[in-house]
């Protein structure tokens, strides 16, 4: 390595952790870095050698030209949740709860739901990871089902993923244990959407899984679980998927276990470079990722780099409309800035709804119609809309929208374009 590493206090839920070693120390693989003294997660260097600085928002660790295969092992335990805890692992889906705090729950016989959906299109690194180590992410899944006391378990993957759904099949030898197959629309793969199509309860906005006796878990998630139990391993690493405008092509790269702390420049050097001029550098999916500059570092919750296509350049005056599953209203104004578009009115999905600190949808996935909202955007004076809706508000907009002569853009539109992905408009059931 020729670049040095930054490794964020603050890789999860809670508060950014507190710095355990100090500036000129020297620093081994998985060694313990920074402690929560909140809610949190630890955090391990990713990489042996010297801390070079130590700021507010990160430990920069300048590596050694030669790095070991092997770690510093988490201490011993018995304990699954401890190991969990001393390994720091957070939600690797995205979400970056603590993980030791989620599986701490008695589900009284209850269910755990390993997430494999995929819900982001584009990204493609839990897939390739279940079709490559499905019998880590099945042990991972044990685990969990023993940490929480559950007394059954489903791999919900959607239908169109054949080789990882044949992969799990393969190893599972637990009738407790099987496999849901999910329909290929957005937002399958958010938690209470997951919980409402395999156990038939619609969780309010509000609740929690464990409402539903139940614990929803990524499958990179599970796979750190059997990691920290087994190999007694920290999260010193990430599954990334690297996709867009690059001289090697449209394809999706995945790349396992890349170092946490990693610059985005490397990953997409690693990927074959930037092809051309660029739009956005997008961290995460086209959903509900954020854009980022190419200093932007690797964490606990990256799941993809997306370098897209320019935006489209639009001097109408557009009206927004916000949807819990997708983009915020802030991330909506920043697609509008970027696309030249004055912002004549804002409004939300009807099924929006405060909860937690963040908005949600009341049913996630099924939209009861957009009309009345549309409406009132065409009165503010919106001559087009840019819309961050999930498949099925997208249909409802689009059963409207071209009536009133108002076209369409949907903030996923530049990253979707880049690889030729059919854009989200209707979606034919």
């Amino acid at each position: 390595m020729d670049y040095s590493l930054r490794i964020p206090l603050r890789q999860h839920v809670g508060s950014p952790c507190k710095p355990v070693v100090n500036e000129g120390d020297t620093v081994k693989k998985g060694q313990l870095i920074a402690t929560p003294e909140k809610l949190g997660a630890n955090i391990h260097s990713s990489v042996s050698g010297r801390v070079k600085a130590i700021t507010e928002e990160y430990i920069e660790i300048e590596p050694d030209k030669e790095q070991p295969e092997g770690f510093v092992p988490i201490k011993e335990t018995d304990s699954i949740i401890e190991a969990i805890k001393e390994a720091g692992i957070v939600g690797m889906g995205g979400a970056g709860f603590p993980t030791h705090i989620k599986m701490d729950v008695d589900l009284q016989g209850g269910v755990v739901i390993a997430n494999g959906v995929e819900c982001e299109p584009l990204l493609e690194h839990n897939v390739r990871q279940m079709e490559k180590e499905p019998e880590k992410v099945y042990r991972g899944i044990k685990y969990a089902m023993e940490a929480t006391n559950a007394s059954r378990a489903y791999i919900a993957i959607k239908a169109k993923n054949k080789k990882a759904i044949e992969a799990m099949k393969s190893v599972i030898d637990d009738p407790r244990i099987e496999v849901k197959e999910m329909p290929d629309i957005y937002p399958m793969g958010e938690e209470r959407a997951l919980i409402r199509d395999i156990l038939g309860q619609l969780l309010k906005p509000d609740q929690l899984p464990k409402e539903a006796r139940a614990v929803v878990s990524n499958v990179e998630t599970l796979s750190r679980i059997c990691e920290a139990v087994e190999e007694r391993k920290p999260v010193i690493s990430k599954n990334v998927t690297v996709v867009g405008r690059l001289k090697s092509g449209r394809k999706a790269h995945v790349f396992f276990d890349v170092p946490i702390g990693t610059p985005v420049s490397e990953l997409i050097r690693m990927a074959g470079g930037i092809e051309g001029e660029y739009g956005e550098i997008i961290m995460g999916g086209p959903f509900t990722g954020r854009a980022v500059d190419l200093d932007c570092v690797v964490t606990k919750t990256t799941g993809g780099v997306i370098v897209t296509d320019p935006l489209p350049r639009e001097k109408r005056k557009a009206g927004l409309l916000v949807c819990g599953c997708g983009a915020n209203e802030a991330r909506l104004r920043e697609i509008a800035e970027k696309m030249g578009a004055c912002v004549a009115g804002v409004e939300r999905c009807k099924q929006v709804v405060d909860a937690r600190g963040t908005i949600k949808c009341e049913n996630p996935g099924n939209c009861p119609g957009q009309a009345e909202k549309i409406l009132k955007l065409k009165k503010s004076g919106a001559e087009v809309l840019i819309v961050g809706t999930c498949s099925d508000c997208t249909n409802t907009v689009m059963g409207v929208a071209p009536k009133l002569k108002m076209p369409v853009y949907h903030h996923t539109d530049h990253a979707l374009r880049t690889v030729g992905h059919l854009l989200v408009r209707r979606l034919k059931k």
